[in-house]
């Protein structure tokens, strides 16, 4: 019986994927969460062999999670879940060590063969994202310019950003520069926004 573990912040939707997920012979859902926060603990005190995860989770994010899952506890094979399939968020999945990467509107049954393939020991990516990735080209951001968009999302100020960064205004301004010309954008919404569509922050 392959053991899986559920992470999805819409209940409804997470309830639905456990029902169907459940009427496969081979398949039981152990534990299901709703926010990255809870996965690590939950596979600790579950021990799925699986973890299904959304990107998009209040608290800790679904690649980040993924990360987190594999370097504490690399029994566990991780395969995203997402609405958004931008190439972006595929090659991080990937540097995240997830085993597969699937778009939510696949037929669950899709699901359950990735699932066992996974299992299997092979890496399952959705063919039309796996295209759009190798089309899109690499992310031309460096980690840090990436941590000052996603901290300049929402519209903090330098100041705001250079403190929560722990560094220079100076520094910052510099990023933000650097991020704005890299994107081929007018300014730092724009960037962010380029940045968010691609997957990159």
């Amino acid at each position: 019986m392959i053991r899986i573990l559920l992470a999805e912040d819409q209940g409804m939707m997470r309830g639905a994927l456990a029902k169907l997920l459940n009427l496969e012979q081979d398949m039981e859902v152990v534990a299901d969460v709703a926010s990255g926060d809870l996965v690590l603990e939950s596979v600790r005190n579950f021990c799925p062999d699986v973890a299904l995860l959304d990107i998009e989770m209040p608290g800790m994010n679904g690649l980040d999670a993924c990360a987190q899952l594999r370097k504490s506890v690399p029994f566990c094979k991780v395969v995203i879940l997402t609405t958004f399939g931008r190439p972006g968020y595929l090659r991080r999945a990937m540097e995240s060590g997830a085993s597969g990467f699937l778009v939510k509107d696949a037929p669950v049954a899709t699901l359950a063969v990735a699932i066992r393939r996974v299992m299997g020991g092979e890496r399952v990516i959705d063919p039309d994202l796996a295209s759009a990735a190798l089309g899109e080209g690499t992310n031309p951001l460096s980690d840090r310019e990436q941590d000052v968009l996603r901290a300049a999302n929402g519209g903090a100020s330098v100041t705001e950003i250079a403190k929560r960064l722990y560094i220079s205004q100076g520094t910052v301004r510099n990023h933000l520069s650097s991020a704005i010309q890299k994107l081929d954008t007018r300014n730092r919404e724009q960037a962010i926004h380029v940045a968010q569509m691609k997957g990159w922050i």
